[in-house]
Parts: C-alpha cells; structure tokens; sequence
C-alpha cells in the first residue's frame, strides 16, 4: 500500500470516528478541505477495504455494527433422527430415544418442530429424550413413524 493510500486511509477513519459522515460526498468535501482530493470511485474502494459501513449514525467499522441473531432453521427430523438417535425403548406411554452426549436437546428440538399430534410433550436431558403419548396405541404410531424416517 503506498504511503499516500496508507495516510488517506489514516484520516478518513479520523474523520469518520470524530463526528457523523452521513455520506460519500460529505466524506469527500471534508478530505478536500484537508487538501485530499480524491474520486468517488477512489473513496468507495477506500471504504470497502476499510470495512466501513454506513449506518444510520454515519459510517462505522462493520464490526462495530451490531449483527441481527443469527437464526438457524431446526433442522428435519429425519436428519436429525439419523445424525443423533442411538437406541429406542418404549415404555407403556412413553418412548425414550437415546443419543450421544449433548444430543438430546437438537433432537427434541427437531421432535418438537415435527409438531406430531401424537406427542403430548417432550424432555430432554443430555443424552435422553423423553416423549410422552396419550397412551400406549398412540406411542406405538408414534414410534412406527419415527422408526420409518430413519430407515
């Protein structure tokens, strides 16, 4: 980088860190008033590598913008049945899927997006997944179906 694009760089993060820079041309007119003329074009590639967004406050580092959450889709219960059940045991009303350590929660997680009329309601711990069916007939339709996504 040469030492003028390294000193342009220098000051227009001054600037933008000093007071509100609504936009490009108001970025511009400021460096000029510093004696630094530079293009539009030049000032946007300037902003790009310097990872400046602009913002609603005027431009910041894009890492001092607050990011949105990050949501991610509760992934199918096939997949999630396939990635995470170990063992199946029913119990009267009840069935309990088995996973690894720290498996039970995006399994039921999945089970429960499955929204299964059959399901009265889940638990899950560490490595276990409690379902709760109305009753012994309903837990084993419920056990069939899961047994057939996984095959």
């Amino acid at each position: 980088m040469s030492a003028g694009k390294t000193f342009r760089h220098g000051q227009i993060l001054r600037l933008v860190s000093g007071q509100p820079i609504a936009n490009q041309e108001e970025l511009r007119r400021r460096l000029a008033a510093q004696k630094m003329r530079v293009t539009q074009a030049t000032l946007s590639r300037d902003l790009q590598e310097l990872r400046l967004v602009k913002t609603q406050e005027g431009y910041r580092p894009a890492n001092a913008v607050p990011q949105e959450p990050v949501v991610l889709p509760l992934p199918p219960l096939a997949r999630a049945l396939r990635e995470f059940l170990v063992d199946v045991r029913p119990a009267e009303n009840l069935l309990v899927l088995k996973t690894p350590p720290s498996g039970a929660q995006p399994l039921a997680a999945a089970v429960d997006g499955a929204k299964y009329a059959e399901i009265a309601g889940t638990i899950a711990g560490d490595d276990t997944v409690l379902i709760i069916t109305p009753n012994k007939r309903t837990r084993e339709a419920l056990q069939r179906k899961l047994e057939a996504l996984i095959k």
